[in-house]
Order: C-alpha cells, then sequence, then structure tokens
C-alpha cells in the first residue's frame, strides 16, 4: 500500500508558506503565482495553520475585508490534520472526505516536510489502479 512517502519522493517535498502576519493580499498572490491553492502558515520553522483560496473567499471577499489590511493569521485554519509519511493513501484520502479538506501538511518528527493535495492522492489512486488492471489484464491473457 502506497504511503505519503512515496506521494513526496514522486512530486518533492516543496512546502510554499506565509508568515502569519503577512497581509492576505500576499498569500494570494503567491498562490497565483505558484498555481497552487494553499499555503502552509509558518511561524519561523513551526507549523502555525493553512491559509486556502476557499479561506479567501469565506472569510475575506463575503465580509467584506481588505485584503491588503487583514493579516493571514485572521483567517487562516489553525493546526491543520497533519499526516506522517507512514501515512497511507487510503487513509489520507479518509480524512479529506471526512473533513471536508483539500491539503494534509506532512510532520515528520514534528517538522514539516511536505504537503500532500486530494489531487496528489486522486493522482495516486488511478495509478495504482491502472497497474493493478493492467497485471490482471496480463494474468488472464498469459
Amino acid at each position: 500500500m502506497r504511503q505519503v512517502r512515496h506521494l513526496l519522493e514522486d512530486k518533492g517535498s516543496a512546502v510554499y508558506s506565509i508568515a502569519p502576519e503577512a497581509p492576505v493580499l500576499d498569500a494570494i498572490r503567491m498562490m497565483a503565482e505558484r498555481g497552487v491553492g494553499a499555503l502552509l502558515v509558518l511561524r519561523g520553522d513551526a507549523l502555525a495553520g493553512i491559509v486556502t483560496e476557499r479561506d479567501y473567499a469565506r472569510k475575506v471577499i463575503l465580509k467584506g475585508h481588505s485584503s491588503r489590511e487583514t493579516p493571514v493569521s485572521d483567517i487562516m485554519t489553525p493546526a491543520p490534520t497533519s499526516v506522517s509519511p507512514s501515512t497511507t493513501v487510503d487513509e489520507c484520502m479518509r480524512l479529506c472526505t471526512e473533513l471536508r479538506v483539500r491539503h494534509l501538511p506532512v510532520l515528520e518528527n514534528g517538522a514539516l516536510v511536505g504537503i500532500v493535495s486530494i489531487g496528489d492522492l486522486v493522482k495516486a489512486v488511478i495509478n495504482d489502479q491502472a497497474t493493478e488492471i493492467d497485471q490482471l489484464q496480463r494474468y488472464i491473457a498469459g
């Protein structure tokens, strides 16, 4: 069974982050530039939270707040659910579904080592299923 460590080996462990005191406008710009839907919020090296496009839409735009004046800490989700490198893809899918989240920070011994998204998880499941189908077809044809 594939684990988060395998996904990070394939996609890399690059993490895009922002400080909690940064303005929300900086976070949205960074997400747009990087083509991502979430940034981890770091206080030094420690994970303080996560900020997503959904947070922006619901907590800034709909409430009429200013993107330039609102700090990330005001809209972030503090203490996001995280996983370890040994967590299985299936367990991550269960967490995303049950908690209705799209991103899971990956921590190892308290240190941030990466992030996986629902897209990463779906891609892994599809690849695993394609491999299994191919093996079954070879078995049947063999």
